[in-house]
């Protein structure tokens, strides 16, 4: 049997079926189910392996971690991945708080900073969800049981506690970072790694890099508000270089707080810079909900 992708009336189910629905790219900002952590600075130290150094803001500042931090926030830059236009297939797996799974595929388009297009189906290719998300609204066409959500983009952001913007979303679905903070105040080094602690309004952020071309390898992010105990941790590997630019194929998103959710993205196919459409109609027959 195909997937069941309704969204019932409840506020809380709600959020948690739109989760499900555009869930694996934007649950990372929801930060639902999950249990407590430590913090991010007691994440990053690591007695045998990493050389934990901390950036002294008084005169004791050393010139060469200030030019070490520069050097490497230029490179992880020129990494970003910039683009027009993207397109992707990819198998998405999803094990929610609750401990149900769910197999799903996801086809995704988006115009950068403009739209982004999302269908999902189950089994036997059955389209049970359509979602479109732009700078000012998101709209969803649940086609199992002909509904239509229509709401303002602000909701994503008051269901997350979050400001969320498309660029946030898009960023998080091509593979580039999010969430660093506006300084690095500190710097770890492993073999193979190089770490960069960042701390911002909302979160503490510690982002891992490949020693080697500066590749994102993963990303922690713990919430500023330690009441909430909402921490994120987002793992990116296989990279791929048979179209530029590099583009890590494989990822997986673990959210904890007072439960766990577990995303595993796999993309199988993925193209730049094609012309796109973005189709969404809403048939007269379903019901606004």
């Amino acid at each position: 049997m195909p997937v069941v992708l309704a969204i019932p009336e409840n506020s809380n189910e709600t959020m948690s079926k739109i989760k499900l629905l555009i869930g694996p790219f934007i649950v990372v900002f929801f930060f639902c189910s999950c249990r407590s952590t430590k913090t991010i600075q007691k994440a990053i130290v690591t007695k045998d392996t990493a050389a934990i150094v901390k950036i002294d803001t008084t005169a004791k500042m050393r010139n060469d971690s200030l030019v070490f931090i520069k050097d490497n926030m230029s490179r992880i830059e020129a990494n970003r991945i910039n683009y027009v236009s993207f397109s992707a297939k990819m198998d998405v797996d999803y094990t929610g708080s609750d401990g149900k799974k769910y197999d799903v595929n996801a086809h995704v388009r988006m115009q950068k900073d403009s739209i982004l297009w999302i269908s999902i189906t189950a089994i036997f290719g059955i389209e049970g969800v359509r979602a479109i998300i732009t700078k000012d609204s998101i709209k969803i066409l649940n086609k199992q049981d002909k509904l239509y959500t229509a709401r303002s983009v602000s909701y994503l952001q008051e269901i997350s506690d979050l400001p969320l913007t498309l660029s946030d979303l898009q960023d998080l679905i091509i593979g580039n970072p999010v969430f660093l903070g506006p300084v690095i105040s500190s710097y770890s080094k492993s073999p193979g790694t190089i770490s960069l602690y960042s701390k911002g309004d909302f979160f503490k952020t510690l982002l891992t890099v490949n020693d080697g071309d500066r590749s994102l390898q993963s990303c922690k992010l713990d919430d500023v508000d330690e009441q909430r105990n909402r921490t994120c941790f987002l793992k990116y590997t296989e990279y791929e270089d048979k179209k530029i630019p590099s583009f890590s194929t494989k990822r997986e998103i673990n959210i904890s707080e007072k439960g766990k959710t577990a995303v595993k993205l796999h993309f199988k196919q993925y193209d730049f810079n094609e012309t796109l459409s973005f189709p969404f109609s809403v048939p007269k027959s379903y019901e606004k909900n």
